[in-house]
């Protein structure tokens, strides 16, 4: 039954993957919290998930015309240069102080949301 739980999560990480919101926002508290999974190895899988499914959604959007090549040559390098700094730095951090700082993110991405949509229906679109 856990490999179901299992296959389910990661059902659900890769189609929040598709859609370009980052499939580890779901999958990570997945295994964690309901699955039991050590915190450094859910954001394993998740990384290691993220290669193929990041590659599968890139060229689905490439495809329909929704990537700006331009705009990818300024996010490309701070971005590489931001994971190789933060994952040497994850390598020596407790699993419980990542589970904690991932916790927190998830935090912040809520009260952003909850104010994005606030914002955007006191003064529509054009706010931001």
């Amino acid at each position: 039954m856990r490999v179901l739980y299992l296959v389910l999560a990661g059902a659900a990480g890769g189609v929040l993957a598709g859609m370009g919101m980052g499939g580890g926002t779901l999958t990570i508290p997945l295994l964690v919290l309901a699955l039991g999974v050590e915190q450094r190895s859910a954001q394993f899988v998740n990384l290691a998930a993220f290669v193929p499914t990041g590659a599968a959604a890139l060229g689905v959007h490439i495809k329909n015309g929704l990537v700006d090549g331009g705009k990818l040559l300024f996010v490309l390098p701070p971005a590489v240069i931001a994971t190789a700094a933060s994952s040497w730095l994850a390598a020596g951090t407790a699993g419980e102080v990542l589970g904690r700082v991932f916790g927190g993110f998830l935090v912040l991405l809520a009260v952003f949301g909850f104010c994005s949509a606030a914002v955007t229906r006191r003064f529509g679109n054009s706010a931001g």
